[in-house]
């Protein structure tokens, strides 16, 4: 059974990060739903543009069984300050489902929320002083509960990879690996 997923974007999203997150949880099989905080469409970090299927209005209304925030800056501001998002988020750790955020998006949109006050976790090392949760780790991928969070740009696979073995385990991560060549 496909496992619901949703991918928030926003102006000044990082880009990697978004396309792996939504790609390899693809692959895996989920059914994936990119939400723009701002318009349909978004321009990323790097000036590229993706296109949300629909605006974070309308998941207001919907579960998800993980919702995942790629990071990058101003994005992660933008993912933070979305109280749509923020109240989804909230629901989502109070239900025991699934969240995560790579890169800035640990320490600015899910930290500022109060979303990692009892987590162990990590974020792009440049906003690590920022990181307020219960345990800054010195990792590339941290899993605490219902919580992963991940570094940046360079460990989004690994990060997507640890999301597919929390939705569907561990062989179906191997499975999905091992096309794409990640040892």
């Amino acid at each position: 059974m496909a496992k619901k997923v949703l991918v928030p974007i926003a102006d000044g999203i990082e880009e990697i990060e978004s396309v792996c997150i939504i790609d390899v949880l693809r692959r895996a099989g989920a059914d994936v739903t990119v939400a723009s905080v701002d318009g349909l469409e978004v321009t990323a970090s790097r000036r590229v543009r993706l296109v949300a299927d629909k605006v974070i209005g309308d998941c207001a209304d919907e579960t998800f069984d993980l919702i995942a925030l790629p990071g990058g800056m101003p994005g992660a501001e933008h993912l933070r300050d979305s109280a749509v998002l923020v109240k989804l988020l909230k629901d989502q750790k109070q239900a025991g489902r699934l969240y995560a955020a790579i890169c800035a998006s640990p320490a600015v949109a899910l930290a500022a929320h109060g979303l990692l006050d009892d987590k162990k976790a990590v974020c792009h090392p440049a906003l690590s002083k920022e990181l307020k949760c219960l345990e800054a780790v010195d990792s590339r991928v941290v899993a605490d509960g219902n919580c992963v969070t991940s570094c940046g740009p360079g460990t989004a696979i690994e990060f997507a990879l640890e999301l597919v073995k929390l939705l569907y385990g561990e062989e179906k991560a191997k499975a999905v690996a091992g096309p794409m060549l990640v040892l």
